[in-house]
């Protein structure tokens, strides 16, 4: 985590930087792990601090003339997390995407890379952004999972007849038979265990 006590102590600077994140927060947010620029690097560089929230991902940028610029990842935006780690420094890369709602259909990347980071504070950075994508993963896995759900298993059938009578229209693929066929797929895929795809087919068998 980002303990400025090891081999890096905190200056007024980091205690600064501290102080901003601390002040970003929002009510009930928390700050999880942060990570600093190693010196050396920072004397080449304006120096960044990037933290982790229960929220999202935050980058402070150092102003040249005092001060800090922000940045923010919300969890559900992040696609891939990297990190190249050296003996000392490490690299870390975080790819997110520019909308919004679960991510479904995005198209648009953003890329953003922080180089000369404290090692173990970029790993522990790396360790919780890792959870965090595998935690909005699955939901989004979920979402995609119902939405396939709806598609192969969600119409309504009444007295024997399907909602889309002329469907069976001569040398036409009938409702059920459609129905059938992207459930057996969505098991090929896994998408569904066998018992939902049995629970989908009784559905559609009992709707005949």
């Amino acid at each position: 985590m980002g303990d400025p006590a090891a081999g890096d102590p905190a200056g007024p600077g980091v205690e600064a930087a501290l102080g901003t994140l601390r002040g970003l927060l929002t009510s009930g947010e928390t700050l999880e792990a942060w990570a600093m620029q190693h010196r050396l690097f920072a004397l080449t560089h304006r120096r960044v601090c990037i933290a982790a929230t229960s929220g999202r991902f935050i980058s402070l940028h150092r102003r040249l003339l005092g001060g800090y610029a922000s940045a923010d990842i919300r969890w559900q935006d992040l696609t891939e997390t990297r990190i190249s780690a050296g003996m000392f420094a490490a690299d870390l890369t975080l790819i997110a995407q520019a909308n919004s709602d679960l991510n479904i259909g995005a198209e648009v990347n953003r890329v953003l890379t922080f180089a000369g980071l404290r090692k173990d504070q970029a790993q522990a950075m790396y360790r919780i952004c890792q959870q965090h994508d595998q935690v909005w993963r699955e939901k989004r896995r979920i979402r995609e999972l119902e939405e396939l759900r709806a598609k192969s298993g969600g119409m309504q059938f009444s007295g024997g007849q399907t909602a889309y009578a002329g469907a069976e229209a001569a040398g036409a693929e009938t409702e059920p038979t459609r129905r059938l066929r992207q459930a057996r797929e969505m098991l090929e895929a896994k998408l569904i265990s066998d018992s939902e795809f049995e629970s989908i087919k009784a559905k559609i068998v009992s709707g005949l």
